[in-house]
C-alpha cells in the first residue's frame, strides 16, 4: 500500500471534472468518492472502497470524513482587481438615481477616482487590503485568483500593485496569476496625449513589467472611452512581444469588434463581451478564446443587455464566471453569488456555473494542466462543501457553504 499524507474519503458527490469518470452530470461524479494526496499532488481519485485498499495515512497523515457532503476542485476567479484603495459607494447611489457608469465617470468618477486613492495608498496600505480580501474569497472556497493591476496608470505605482500582489502570493494560501492592465483607462495627466500614453505603455512599462517577471498576462480595456480597437492591438502585440499573454475587457458597453480582436491575437480570454456580435462568437469558438462572463458588474451596474451565454455554450464557446471584483462595477468577493447570478441572469445550468468556476477558469490563466479539476498528478486544490448535491450550491444562495479548503495538499480553511 502506497503511503499518503491526506485521505479525504465518503464524499456523498465527488465531483472530478474529469472525462475519466463519464456520468449524465457531465461533472464526472462519482458517489461515496475519495481523493489521496500526497506532497501536495493527487495520487488517486475513486470510490471509497477501492482507495482505502491501496492507500494508507502516514504517522502525521490526517483524514477528512466527508460523509454527506460535496468535494470538488477548489474555486477559481479567473478576472479580478484584487488590489485598490477607497471605494465608491456615493457612485452606487448616483446610478440608483439614475446616472449611467460613464455619466459616473464624466463627473469625476469612475476608475481614476480609484486611481487617485491607490497612487496615495502606500505598499503596506494596500498590501492589509488585499489581504483581507483574499481571506474573505479563501472563506467562499476560491484556491487560485487572477488579479489584474490598472490602479496606478504609471510605472511607479503599476509596479507597486503588482508588487503587493508578488508579496501576498508568497505568503497567502491563494495562489495570484498577475497581469499588468496599465491599458485600463487614460490617465488625467494625459488626457490631451493619447499618443504620449501610449508610447510610456508600449516603450517603457511593458518592458519593465516582463522584464521584472512582474506579470504573465497583458490586459487592455477595449472600448470607446478607454482604448481604441487599433490602441488595444498595438498594445496586446506589443505585450505578446515581450512574452505577456493576452487578455481583452472586450464589447463591455458597446460593440467594438473586441471579441474579433481576441481571437486575432490568440488572447487567453476575452471578458465581459455583452455587445459580442455572431461573428465574434464564432470566432472565439473557433479560436478557442475562453470567454470570461461577469454577471456581477451586469448585476451591479443594472446592465439592460446581458452577454449570450447560451448562444456562446451552444456555439461551443468555453464559458468561465468570475466576480470582477472592483470598487466601481463589482464590489464583491463571493465566487459562489456569482454561480448564482449566472444561473438566474445568463441561465447557465448548475453544471455549467461549476465547470465555468474551476476547469474553464483554469484554462483562461493556462493552468488547466495543474488545476480545476481532480485528477492524479494534479495539484490538490479542493474544495469540502457541506450541502447534499451539486445542484444545492448555485440554489441556495448568499451564505457560506464551505467546510473545508485544501491547498496543495494542505487543509488552510476549516469552517468553524
Amino acid at each position: 500500500m502506497i503511503e499518503i499524507d491526506l485521505l479525504i474519503k465518503s464524499a456523498e458527490e465527488l465531483l472530478t471534472l474529469s472525462s475519466s469518470f463519464k456520468d449524465e452530470s457531465g461533472l464526472g461524479i462519482v458517489r461515496n468518492g475519495a481523493v489521496a494526496i500526497k506532497e501536495g499532488k493527487i495520487l488517486g481519485v475513486g470510490g471509497t472502497d477501492q482507495l482505502l485498499g491501496d492507500f494508507v495515512l502516514g504517522a502525521q497523515g490526517q483524514e477528512v470524513n466527508a460523509t454527506g457532503k460535496v468535494v470538488m476542485p477548489g474555486l477559481i476567479d479567473s478576472h479580478t482587481h484584487l488590489i485598490f484603495a477607497g471605494s465608491r459607494e456615493s457612485e452606487f447611489e448616483q446610478r440608483i438615481q439614475g446616472l449611467s457608469y460613464l455619466d459616473v465617470a464624466e463627473r469625476g468618477g469612475g476608475i481614476l477616482s480609484t486611481v487617485e486613492a491607490t497612487r496615495k495608498a502606500s505598499f503596506d496600505e494596500l498590501f492589509s487590503l488585499g489581504k483581507k480580501r483574499l481571506d474573505r474569497m479563501l472563506s467562499k472556497g476560491v484556491t487560485t485568483i487572477e488579479a489584474k493591476s490598472g490602479y496606478g496608470l504609471s510605472l511607479q505605482d503599476e509596479l507597486k500593485i503588482l508588487n503587493v500582489m508578488k508579496a501576498l502570493n508568497e505568503i497567502h494560501p491563494i495562489d495570484i496569476v498577475s497581469t499588468f492592465l496599465g491599458a485600463h483607462t487614460i490617465p488625467k495627466e494625459f488626457r490631451d496625449d493619447r499618443a504620449k500614453y501610449m508610447d510610456l505603455l508600449t516603450e517603457e512599462m511593458m518592458p519593465r513589467v516582463a522584464r521584472g517577471k512582474a506579470a504573465e498576462f497583458c490586459d487592455v480595456f477595449c472600448e470607446e472611452k478607454a482604448f481604441t480597437l487599433g490602441e488595444s492591438k498595438k498594445i496586446l502585440e506589443t505585450g505578446k512581444r515581450y512574452g505577456l499573454k493576452p487578455k481583452i475587457h472586450a464589447d463591455q458597453l458597446s460593440h467594438g469588434g473586441g471579441a474579433e480582436l481576441a481571437a486575432e491575437v490568440g488572447a487567453f480570454s476575452a471578458d465581459h463581451l455583452e455587445y459580442v456580435s455572431r461573428e465574434g462568437i464564432r470566432k472565439l469558438a473557433e479560436k478557442r478564446v475562453i470567454a470570461v462572463l461577469l454577471p456581477g458588474a451586469s448585476f451591479f451596474l443594472s446592465m439592460k443587455k446581458y452577454p449570450p451565454a447560451r448562444e456562446m455554450i451552444q456555439e461551443g464557446v468555453c464559458v468561465s464566471l468570475a466576480t470582477d471584483l472592483n470598487p466601481g462595477s463589482s464590489m464583491t468577493e463571493s465566487l459562489p453569488l456569482i454561480m448564482t447570478m449566472g444561473c438566474t441572469l445568463f441561465k447557465m445550468t448548475p453544471r455549467e456555473v461549476i465547470q465555468a468556476t474551476t476547469l474553464h477558469a483554469a484554462k483562461s490563466i493556462d493552468r488547466e494542466s495543474e488545476i480545476g479539476s481532480l485528477e492524479v498528478g494534479k495539484q490538490a486544490d479542493i474544495l469540502v462543501l457541506d450541502i447534499p448535491n451539486y445542484r444545492y450550491l448555485p440554489y441556495h444562495f448568499g451564505v457560506d457553504h464551505t467546510e473545508w479548503v485544501i491547498k496543495k495538499g494542505r487543509v488552510v480553511y476549516k469552517n468553524q
